[in-house]
């Protein structure tokens, strides 16, 4: 499995990420010990694509998992990022 999943890594980061989305969808629906790391890379491949929103959900859906994932060091910072960001700087 981890040969799966670091393909899938590789995937993300050549920017193939509607394949990376469907191996990770299929690695979820098979609910096997490796489903939080799918969620980790899932919100992975969000971020990538500028999907925030399903970043973070699928990054808490890891951390639900196991607290211990390194989704919730990807979560903090995105939230650090988004909490950074200004929108009224960009009205005046």
């Amino acid at each position: 499995m981890n040969n799966i999943l670091e393909n899938i890594k590789t995937m993300i980061k050549d920017g193939l990420i509607a394949e990376a989305q469907d191996a990770l969808d299929k690695i979820i629906e098979q609910n096997t010990e490796y489903i939080d790391q799918a969620y980790y890379l899932k919100g992975n491949a969000c971020r990538k694509i500028g999907d925030w929103q399903g970043a973070l959900n699928n990054y808490q859906e890891a951390i639900s998992i196991n607290p211990e994932s390194p989704a919730k060091d990807a979560r903090e910072m995105m939230m650090d990022i988004l909490n950074f960001y200004n929108k009224d700087m960009f009205n005046q």
